[in-house]
């Protein structure tokens, strides 16, 4: 089912809902350059689950109009106005690589109505203290990172051509990764569906034009408007530690920031197996709350 709302300051967002749609609500934060048509798990799975999975694009890619100087902050508020149209109080947020900080930016920002959060493959952010950024990272990345916070308009001049021959061809842009690609990654993106799937995302997220390609990287290479120390719902953070498009670094550094989080690392995946981890991540955005301990509890209490 496809929504058309509003954010607070007007700017049409374009929403995807699938699965249950009595079930528990489930945002799924698609990747970079990426839409709501983004991998996600099946329908059965979800009605199995008793789910209900809502995507959207973010501003400037797919149907949904530009915001100009983004931040990741920006993400919660965008996710917020979603919630209030569709009538949610409450509901759980996963992002997947690029979606995955704006999925922090949920947890921090909207506490009351966040209940379980999970990054996959998360980026840390740009000016995270005692961590090398750039440590294990493909070189492509390196390069429009650097260029993002030297040069924001070399930046927008290489992404728009790039940008135009994706969607004219979007198997172009795997093919570009591939260089860059682990064995495991170029096995999962072998899988035909899987594959479809993500020429179907990447063509309708640069369908109008570059722009939320460009401010995803402006804004991932930017102050993000929050800390992510200041998180208090559950976290789960996953990571394959041979990906070279978010280094496991950055995941092991948010595992530290962030009271209480749960880090799981696969030492033998890479970036792309995030999609495969997706339904038992899901599984565990679902489960119920831990009860908070009474007013009477001495602190040694459930430990």
């Amino acid at each position: 089912m496809r929504d058309q709302v509003r954010a607070a300051d007007g700017r049409a967002l374009t929403v995807e809902r699938w699965g249950d749609p009595e079930g528990k609500p489930v945002f799924l934060l698609h990747g970079m350059p990426g839409s709501r048509l983004g991998p996600a798990p099946r329908g059965m799975v979800l009605y199995q689950r008793r789910t209900q999975l809502i995507a959207y694009d973010r501003p400037g890619y797919g149907g949904s109009e530009r915001h100009p100087g983004r931040t990741v902050a920006d993400v919660a508020q965008d996710v917020a106005s979603i919630a209030d149209a569709l009538g949610l109080d409450t509901f759980a947020v996963a992002g997947r690589s690029g979606g995955a900080p704006g999925a922090l930016a949920c947890a921090a920002l909207l506490p009351d109505r966040v209940t379980r959060t999970a990054a996959l493959v998360p980026l840390a952010p740009r000016d995270a203290e005692d961590l090398d950024w750039f440590a294990g990272m493909a070189a492509s990345n390196v390069r429009e990172y650097t260029t993002a916070s030297t040069d924001p308009e070399e930046l927008a001049a290489r992404l728009i051509p790039r940008a135009d021959g994706i969607r004219k061809d979007p198997g172009r842009l795997l093919d570009e990764l591939r260089r860059e690609l682990t064995a495991n990654d170029r096995m999962i993106v072998s899988d035909s569906g899987l594959r479809s799937m993500l020429l179907r995302n990447y063509r309708e997220g640069l369908r109008t034009s570059a722009w939320g390609w460009i401010d995803d990287v402006l804004a991932f290479s930017g102050p993000w408007g929050f800390d992510p120390a200041d998180i208090r719902t559950p976290v789960l953070i996953w990571h394959g530690e041979l990906d070279v498009f978010s280094p496991v670094g950055h995941s092991r550094w948010l595992g530290r920031r962030i009271p209480g989080a749960t880090t799981t690392i696969d030492p033998h995946a890479a970036h792309f197996a995030a999609l495969r981890a997706l339904p038992d991540v899901l599984t565990w955005l679902l489960r119920p709350l831990p009860a908070r301990p009474s007013a009477n509890s001495s602190p040694s209490e459930g430990r």
